[in-house]
């Protein structure tokens, strides 16, 4: 005799999985409408240099999703990865630049700027309970403001002595290495997400962070551990952007936080907490590079580009709403 928990625990993990695999068909589906639909628009569109371009573009978006669905599972949020992003820029130009280090040590402190912003954030959110809105906002000016002071609001010129990490990888075409890194980045997200203790506390966090704490599970640990891997993937992040523009640029960034929350919404993470994907996540941040480069090759005005993606994103708000309603088991 089956009992009725028992019966109604497989019922919820079966309309957990039938929606999970909704999510991910929904998602392709819309993939490979964009697709169908810029091609007819715009004969240059289903090329292999558009094709190739966008997936050379999206690497440092996708590297840094990964990161922020993490912080969004455990119910919190990273306004600074820009500004995170710009300032590491900023001191791999200047160790190159003013100080002449060897390329090792300058990759070094791009990315250890990235890990103490990350770091500092999570210290400051844990020693007093702050909300990150306020923590990660206030974040976003100082590292913006650290990026003006380091490069004195000029752009460093670094020509090809980071060329290397952006180029092409032998027998893949066009493809250049930041694409593997940021595949190995989903791959390793994905499963610390899904198959590891560390992916169950952050989800158990982002439900009900009090339950985890009566349980014996200190929370805070862990908050320290994501944000500064936010920190530290937007160093990553920076660092490409710089190889790929051949310099660093005290200004990049502007508004790369709100792209990068935008993609991991739409890729179906939960603003509340407890739930996401990262594989999901990178789809979100294609979806969001196909419909750019699209409404690019058509010529549509920046104005509109804005409007769409953010309909795009209320929406897919609106989707996140009555997915978790189907996967609960309620009625809308």
């Amino acid at each position: 005799m089956v009992q009725p928990g028992t019966a109604r625990s497989k019922t919820g993990a079966a309309r957990a999985l039938l929606a999970s695999t909704v999510d991910y068909l929904g998602m392709l589906a819309v993939l490979a409408v964009e697709i169908a639909v810029f091609s007819l628009l715009s004969d240059a569109f289903f090329t292999s240099r558009v094709l190739y371009s966008v997936a050379n573009e999206v690497p440092d978006t996708v590297i840094v999703a990964v990161g922020m669905t993490f912080v969004l599972i455990i119910a919190g949020i990273d306004l600074s990865v820009g500004s995170v992003l710009g300032l590491s820029q900023a001191v791999l130009g200047y160790c190159l630049v003013r100080m002449g280090l060897p390329l090792p040590a300058a990759l070094a402190a791009c990315l250890l700027v990235g890990l103490a912003c990350g770091a500092l954030n999570g210290l400051v959110i844990n020693a007093w309970m702050l909300p990150p809105f306020i923590v990660t906002l206030g974040m976003l000016e100082v590292a913006r403001g650290a990026a003006f002071l380091v490069t004195d609001y000029r752009t460093f010129y670094l020509g090809k002595t980071v060329a290397g990490i952006t180029g092409t990888i032998p027998g893949l075409g066009d493809l250049t290495w930041p694409v593997l890194i940021c595949i190995v980045a989903v791959v390793v997200g994905q499963f610390v997400l899904s198959r590891t203790v560390f992916g169950r506390y952050m989800i158990a966090i982002g439900t009900n962070e009090e339950a985890v704490r009566l349980a014996g599970i200190n929370p805070r640990p862990i908050k320290f551990i994501v944000f500064s891997l936010c920190g530290v993937l937007s160093g990553l992040a920076g660092l490409i952007r710089a190889s790929r523009m051949s310099g660093a640029d005290p200004n990049a960034g502007t508004g790369f936080e709100l792209e990068v929350i935008a993609a991991v919404v739409i890729g179906g993470t939960s603003l509340m907490g407890g739930r996401g994907s990262v594989v999901k996540s990178f789809l979100g941040v294609l979806i969001v590079a196909v419909l750019g480069a699209g409404l690019v090759q058509c010529q549509a005005p920046e104005y509109a580009k804005r409007i769409i993606i953010g309909s795009v994103i209320v929406l897919a708000v609106i989707l996140d709403l009555y997915r978790r309603r189907f996967a609960q088991g309620k009625t809308a």
